[in-house]
């Protein structure tokens, strides 16, 4: 089954890749990985919503808001390498999370792009993974992501 077949099956379409919003590009390669710049949870050239996660944002949206992050980054490896089907590996995904004081819940939140992708990829969807507390993202995001994956 290719990974378009699993993304459908699971009830996920590949969105569009999101235009970056400053001087850099959705993703690179160099070798066998593919490198993604930071992806915010973006739907149709809009954030869906803004804010830090344990105040305006609930560690659910934010969950939901991961998955998006993952989605989009998908987006910009298919169009770097050409298929989702060459990848081999996930090989490590860092979270940022816009938090509020006090909320400790940044791994429970990057789970849902972690969680994702090893729907998407099963074992080959197992990484490494930084989950990072921050004052703020840009665009007043709540969650962003980057993905570093292997490929063929």
């Amino acid at each position: 089954m290719s990974i378009a077949q699993r993304m459908q099956e699971l009830g996920f379409e590949l969105p569009a890749v999101v235009p970056p919003v400053a001087s850099y590009v959705p993703a690179v390669s160099s070798g066998r990985l593919v490198f993604t710049s930071g992806q915010l949870p973006m739907v149709d050239g809009a954030m869906p919503r803004t804010g830090k996660v344990g105040a305006e944002v609930s560690a659910d949206e934010a969950t939901a808001d991961a998955r998006q992050c993952i989605l989009n980054a998908l987006a910009a490896i298919d169009a770097e390498i050409g298929s989702l089907d060459r990848i081999t590996r996930i090989v490590k995904v860092v979270g940022f999370v816009a938090s509020a004081e006090g909320f400790h819940g940044q791994p429970g939140v990057i789970n849902g792009a972690s969680n994702l992708l090893g729907e998407i990829f099963g074992d080959a969807g197992k990484h490494a993974r930084s989950a990072v507390g921050v004052a703020e993202l840009p665009l007043g995001a709540p969650v962003e992501v980057e993905v570093i994956a292997e490929f063929a």
